[in-house]
């Protein structure tokens, strides 16, 4: 099976207006990376003459620190990257979830696994449409079913054609983890259905999961949004911002240094302005998605101080 997603730059007159979305998870404060990726959003989206609204990934909730998601709410607004409509809250979605999944598991498009890291190893780690455990266990996980021969290819706004054997890449992947809380990979594809969301415009590092997004979109019925994936921040060890030392907070009290740094690690020419107002008013009119680097960019630590203030 082979599925073909809309090619990301493809508009039509029939086509629903652009409506965008910026999704934070509550881990920390908003860092030089997590700007880079709102304000790729925003600006994509206020060009597009569209709506952007934002939700908090908070369905890990092991990962989350308190008071981070009212954090970065509170960062977004100093920064004028206003949201429209309400913000939506994942943690709060329990119950949709699980009507999706139940609908899944009655279809035979997903199964109950008891599948330990010792079972998974007898397939290299990838499930291939069966529970393989050699027992059950009290938490297992529900995995999506991967047909054989699922092949997704899509075209990224930014990095281009994209092709993903998904059988042979990742094999049968979890919806529910055994631990309980619900995978990403549902819950984005689910929150963007229901939210309408047209054009999905986010950090490169959620590539790869794109393939399993488009499959479970199709088996739900729900419409597939362009994607276009921005360039990442990693520190001088090449990890990605968030999982580094490096990940400074930007200074909400002193916006356009690192509106700056963000605008320049996006590709874009200078923009000179003294207040976000002015400075995201000229961003939407001068923005080139032609100019995004089809590549990861490595900072030096300093980058919301002194380094952002040059760009």
């Amino acid at each position: 099976m082979t599925v073909h997603a809309p090619d990301s730059l493809t508009h039509t007159r029939d086509a629903p207006a652009y409506r965008g979305r910026y999704a934070p998870s509550p881990t920390g404060p908003l860092h030089a990376g997590s700007l880079l990726a709102a304000l790729g959003s925003w600006v994509m989206a206020r060009q597009a003459r569209g709506s952007w609204g934002v939700r908090i990934e908070d369905v890990d909730r092991l990962r989350e620190i308190s008071g981070a998601a009212q954090s970065q709410l509170a960062t977004l607004q100093a920064f004028g990257l206003h949201h429209d409509g309400p913000v939506l809250v994942q943690s709060t979605r329990n119950a949709r979830y699980a009507a999706v999944v139940d609908e899944l598991l009655a279809r035979g498009d997903a199964f109950v696994c008891h599948c330990s890291r010792a079972d998974l190893a007898a397939t290299g780690g990838r499930h291939l449409g069966v529970c393989r455990a050699s027992g059950t266990r009290p938490d297992p996980a529900i995995r999506l079913r991967v047909p054989p021969g699922t092949t997704i290819e899509f075209v990224d706004a930014i990095r281009g054609r994209q092709v993903q054997q998904v059988d042979v890449d990742v094999g049968d992947f979890v919806l529910r983890r055994a631990d309980g809380f619900w995978a990403y990979q549902l819950a984005v594809v689910v929150d963007d259905g229901d939210q309408g969301i047209t054009d999905v415009v986010r950090g490169a590092d959620l590539l790869d999961s794109t393939a399993r997004q488009i499959l479970l979109q199709r088996m739900l019925g729900v419409p597939t949004p362009r994607y276009a994936h921005l360039p990442l921040l990693l520190d001088g060890d090449g990890r990605k911002l968030s999982k580094s030392e490096q990940a400074i907070a930007v200074d909400a009290r002193d916006p356009i240094p690192a509106l700056r740094f963000a605008w320049h690690a996006l590709g874009q020419q200078p923009i000179r302005a003294d207040t976000p107002a002015v400075f995201l008013a000229h961003a939407v009119d001068a923005f080139d998605i032609a100019r995004v680097p089809t590549h990861d960019i490595t900072i030096a630590a300093s980058h919301n101080t002194a380094a952002t203030r040059d760009a």
